[in-house]
Formats: C-alpha cells, structure tokens, sequence
C-alpha cells in the first residue's frame, strides 16, 4: 500500500510543479503588461521577434532572472578589474538575455567592445571589427529591446563622434576610410528621393540596405540634413547627429542634455573637419578631411538653442560656444575668406567682449582681450599663444610649419587653404619681426624666402613623388625636389578605458 502510495507521489510532484511553472508565466504575462501600461518599464514585453533562449529565460525563470543577473554582473565587474574583458563581454551577452531592459549592461558591453578590447589589436583591420561589433551591438540589438531609452543613442552617437570621428585611436583613419567607403556603396551620393522612394532595382537595393544593416531611415536623414546640413554622410559625425537627434524624439527631458552635446559638439567637428577630400595619385584614391566651413552658421545655431533650452547648463555650454567662434575665425582667416572672419569676429566680441586667445593666461591675467587685436593679430596670436616674443625657435616653426601646410594644400588642390596658410605665416613673420625688432641681430628670424624653402624640402621628404610632382604642376616656378620621403614610426596602442561618463 505504502509503495503505491510512494509511486503517485512522484507523477504528483511532477504534475504540480508544471502546473506552478504554467501558472508562473501566466502571471509573469500578466506582470508585463501592468508595468508597460503603468509605465514602469523601459520596453515592451518580449513579443515573437525575440530570440528564442531570451523567450524562454524569461517565461521560465520569472522573477529569478533579476537574482542570477546580478550575481553575473559583480562578476563581470571582478573580471573588469583583472583585465578579462572578454570573457566579461560574454558575461555580459548572458546578462542581457536574462534582462534585456538592463541599458547599463548593453552600454558597457558595448564599450568594452569598441575600447577595452579594440586596442588589445596592433592590426587596424581587427581594432575595426570591434569598434563596429560595438556599434551593431546598441544600434541592432540594444535598442530593439529599449527603443525608447536615450542612454543607448547618446553612447551609440557617442561612438561615431569619439572612437571613429576623433583622432585618439591609432587606427582612426582607417575607421574613417572603410566607414566612407561602406558609405559611397549604399548612399552613391545621397539622393534623397531616391533612398525614400527608390524607382529602379539599383535604388530599391540601396533603400533596403540602408534600412536593413545600418538601421537609418533616409526621412530623419533629410530632416537632420535640413536642420543641421550640409552633412557629409560618409563620415561619421554626420550620423551622431542622426543618432542624437532620433534620441530626442524618444529622451525623458532630463535626459536631453547628454543628447543635445551629441549635436552641437559633432557639428563642431564636422565644420573643423566634416569635408571628404579625395585625393587621386594615379590608380591610387585616398580619402582625407578638411574643414566644412558651411557648417558655421548651423553649428552656431545649435550652440544658442542649446544655452536657450538648457539653463541649468548655460554656462558650460557658453564656454563651447566662445571656444568654436574663436575656431571660426581662425579657420575663415585660414581659408582666405577674410570678410567672413571679420564678420564672425565682430559676432565673438559682440557675445563675449572678454573673450581672450588663451583661458589659462586670462586666469592669470595676461592674457590680451581679442576685441583689442586686429584679425591679423588675432590670428597669428592664435598660431604663437604659446610662445614668447624672444622664442625665435618656435616661431620660425610655426612660420615653416603654416608654409608645409600651404604647400600640401596646393598640391591636393585646395587653393583657398593654401592661400591662407602661406598668409598666415607672412604675418606672423612679420608680427614677429616688428615685436623684436630693436634685437633683430640676435634673435631675428631668417628671411622669409629661406623659411619657404625649408618648407618645401620638409615637404619633398614626406610626401609621395606623385604629390610633389603635383605641387610643381600648380607652382611651376619652384627648384625640383631633392629629397626622399620618410615614414614616421608607428606608436603603440592606447590602455583600456572605462564607459564615458
């Protein structure tokens, strides 16, 4: 009797705990629904688009999930502090499955990616893979499960505007050139009609891919372009204002700040560096950046919405503001657009009449007032800030080192910048020449002409023979070249690094 007894207790077990675990996911359901419609989750409850393992994990461990993922967690931060990134980085892959809401574990999942692990390669095609794996990983996957979370765009066009736009990464020209590249294929010159309402197969391709890989909508493309543009969308600044942007039309208000520095400052880089120059030596093409100087009036405007919008960050965000105007009109002066750098000028003075060149010496006070300097001086103070009137060295490299520029720019055909740069070492020349001139025996600097010419074979050894060639083309009258060009040595990679505050 007992061991009949015994055998039903068994299937009874068994029969009960199926039913508790069935009763379990229903309520679990239900649980899901009342916090989305309270609004105290971050995403709506797992539908059937999600992986099959996260369906489960969260049908069959309920409330347990949250248990287990924090024990994983101050495992993953065990493994940080010893260096294992990426045995953390699959800690992290089982920490979103079990809570996928959990924006903190995507965002540093991510970073570990595109930073910890990235510069552990010296190979730039491997750092590349990493920096892009992070990418995908908040573009793709993080926010699918968190579309309305502005932590996610804010790191996700954090990536784009530091890891690839900036030039930290030893690597980051290639990130710029395969990114462009990657770019041409898809956009093939970003006709917007075309991407919204593609016509023939080719355009319907391109449409699909935009959509598909990269996740961009060419609608928000073509708002962003009108409100912020010109934007060069083959590089990367461009798309962390299309990130940033699309995270402003989901972000909580007190989260807009964070969103808000992810368009002002990228629109800063891409006025300074936002233009793809393409630079044909023979069958060989190569990508380099110069200034997008149509950017200055929209990069302005976001500055003054930003201080409009965000008092409580006005005056942090003035600093910016004062930093790139005085960036403007050097770069304008630079360029040979002189009417336009007086203009810009005069709008710096207007808005902080007590801007100076150097915050440092300003604290100190020694600093000069720029609304007492001429734009010459102005902008030849900016080259010299740093360098007494006596430093005769230091300034004869600035005036070489203004000409290299202006010799690198005729040879790539950027005759504005090299008409600018050959001025702006003219004048600090000469500013130089003036301040010193009652000790010109002994610290004067060499004539003008034989600085030129240490330009130019400073030049002629760096450069490929196919640019100098070029150079002498657009500048017939210079001697030939008498020198071999030299590579400078690779540097090593950077430490690991912690998520962006």
């Amino acid at each position: 009797m007992a061991s009949s007894r015994f055998k039903l207790f068994k299937p009874a077990l068994i029969a009960v705990m199926i039913a508790l675990l069935a009763l379990s996911g229903l309520l679990q359901r239900r649980l899901n629904h009342d916090r989305f419609a309270l609004g105290v989750t971050r995403g709506e409850p797992l539908g059937n688009t999600a992986p099959p393992v996260l369906v489960f994990t969260t049908v069959a461990l309920g409330g347990f999930r949250g248990l287990i993922a924090n024990a994983l967690w101050v495992r993953a931060m065990e493994l940080q502090d010893e260096d294992k990134y990426f045995e953390k980085v699959q800690l992290a892959d089982w920490i979103t499955k079990l809570q996928p809401h959990f924006t903190t574990v995507w965002v540093v999942q991510a970073w570990d990616m595109a930073y910890n692990i990235s510069i552990k390669f010296s190979d730039p095609r491997d750092r590349w893979q990493w920096v892009q794996r992070g990418i995908e990983l908040l573009r793709d996957e993080g926010l699918k499960f968190n579309p309305d979370e502005p932590m996610i765009y804010r790191e996700l066009a954090w990536f784009f505007h530091h890891k690839m736009g900036q030039d930290l990464d030893d690597a980051h020209l290639y990130f710029k050139t395969d990114w462009a590249r990657q770019m041409d294929l898809v956009l093939g010159g970003t006709n917007y009609a075309a991407l919204i309402n593609p016509q023939t197969d080719e355009e319907k391709e391109r449409a699909r891919i935009l959509r598909e890989k990269y996740k961009l909508d060419p609608v928000h493309m073509k708002e962003v372009d009108q409100e912020y543009g010109p934007l060069e969308w083959r590089l990367p600044e461009a798309h962390a204002i299309y990130w940033a942007t699309l995270g402003l039309k989901r972000a909580k208000q007190q989260d807009q700040i964070t969103l808000r520095r992810e368009i002002y400052q990228p629109l800063q880089l891409a006025f300074q560096r936002g233009r793809l120059i393409e630079v044909n030596l023979g069958t060989n093409k190569q990508y380099q950046v110069g200034p997008n100087l149509a950017m200055i009036p929209k990069a302005n405007k976001a500055y003054e919405k930003a201080m409009a919008e965000d008092a409580e960050f006005r005056d942090h965000v003035a600093v910016a503001h004062r930093n790139f105007l005085k960036d403007a009109v050097y770069f304008l002066y630079t360029h040979n657009r002189l009417a336009e750098a007086e203009q810009w000028m005069r709008y710096l003075i207007e808005k902080y009449p007590d801007a100076t060149i150097s915050d440092v010496r300003a604290a100190k006070g020694e600093a000069r007032k720029i609304a007492d300097m001429t734009l010459d001086d102005y902008c030849a103070a900016r080259v010299t800030e740093d360098i007494s009137e006596t430093s005769r060295t230091r300034v004869q490299e600035a005036v070489e080192g203004s000409m290299f520029k202006s010799y690198y720019y005729t040879a790539i055909g950027e005759d504005d910048q090299a008409t600018g740069c050959a001025l702006l070492a003219k004048i600090i020349w000469e500013r130089y020449q003036r301040e010193t001139r009652k000790q010109k025996e002994r610290i004067g600097l060499p004539p003008l002409d034989e600085i030129k010419r240490e330009a130019l074979q400073l030049f002629d050894s760096t450069y490929d023979p196919r640019l100098r060639d070029q150079l002498r083309t657009r500048l017939p009258g210079l001697p030939p070249p008498v020198s071999v060009p030299s590579n400078p040595p690779p540097t090593g990679p950077q430490p690991g690094s912690v998520p962006n505050p």
